[in-house]
């Protein structure tokens, strides 16, 4: 550790540990964020020196920075993703006036492979929620619960963990979400969701029981204590493959599965935004790639002119 700290720049590291607290306190960043940023922060720090200051810093730094990772063997996308957080840096570094302009944004970001997750049909999402959990799971009312309010809500990994039994609003049929940076919306919660929610709710009552546990989380583990984002991924995961979906998917392949199913069914695009608290149409306007490209499968499948 002290080898490290010899490495790096003390104001540098000043920086870091301050647009850090910032993320955690004034924008309610998750943990995966933090970290990430962490890590590709780290880098640049180390890759400077122990000599370097902020406004010494200029694009041909942060552009040979890029090249030393390409060097280092890390993909378009790793680069891109330390690129985009030395634009927030900078931009807080802006705001706290120990820079005066953003040298980051002088760099263009690495071409990537527009590649669109694969998002399951009604079909398998259907063959997913209206059969029986599978004997493996630990804790059945509660795994059926989670993926109704993902699929069923559009809800985020982060924001499903975050959820809190007074956020449940039954007489308005509706969900309180706290989202990304400490913004709020109301979702709908009804049908499906509903019924999976009262059941794991009575479940949930004898394991805080049982364990002398009180919390205000909604979703706990089988010792009484508030479930974690990571725990949601390995649930969703080992049932939706036991399901027969593919291994990649992960609780925000719900996400998808939700915003996209509601296009193709009629909904219009801003109301998507307004339900999955996308801060910018531009983020929504996926789905519609998402949903054309499911509509070419099926034609390419069976349009007798396309085989």
């Amino acid at each position: 550790m002290k080898q490290q700290e010899r490495r790096v720049s003390t104001e540098i590291q000043r920086g870091i540990n301050k647009f850090l607290e910032s993320l955690r306190g004034e924008r309610n960043a998750s943990e995966h964020t933090l970290r990430a940023y962490s890590n590709e922060l780290g880098r640049f720090a180390e890759y400077l020196g122990p000599q370097a200051r902020w406004k010494e810093i200029d694009h041909i730094t942060i552009r040979g920075f890029l090249s030393h990772l390409h060097g280092c063997g890390l993909s378009k996308v790793s680069v891109a993703r330390a690129l985009a957080a030395l634009r927030s840096i900078y931009k807080w570094l802006g705001r706290e006036g120990i820079v005066s302009q953003n040298p980051a944004k002088l760099v263009s970001s690495p071409k990537l492979p527009k590649k669109l997750p694969r998002v399951p049909t009604m079909e398998e999402i259907n063959g997913l929620l209206n059969t029986a959990m599978p004997e493996s799971a630990a804790f059945p009312e509660r795994d059926r619960a989670i993926i109704e309010l993902l699929y069923g809500c559009g809800l985020r990994n982060s924001e499903l963990v975050g959820v809190e039994l007074g956020d449940i609003e039954e007489a308005n049929g509706v969900v309180l979400v706290r989202g990304k940076g400490k913004k709020q919306r109301y979702v709908p919660l009804e049908g499906a969701a509903v019924e999976a929610l009262e059941a794991y709710r009575e479940a949930r009552k004898k394991v805080l029981q049982a364990t002398r546990k009180n919390t205000r989380r909604l979703f706990i583990n089988q010792r009484g204590g508030p479930l974690t984002t990571r725990s949601v991924g390995r649930i969703v995961k080992k049932i939706a493959v036991s399901r027969g979906l593919p291994q990649d998917v992960h609780p925000h392949t719900l996400r998808h599965a939700f915003g996209s199913h509601m296009l193709t069914e009629g909904a219009d695009l801003r109301s998507i935004q307004e339900l999955l608290g996308h801060e910018r149409l531009a983020t929504t306007q996926k789905y519609t790639q998402l949903s054309i490209t499911h509509v070419m499968e099926v034609y390419d499948r069976t349009h007798p002119r396309a085989k």
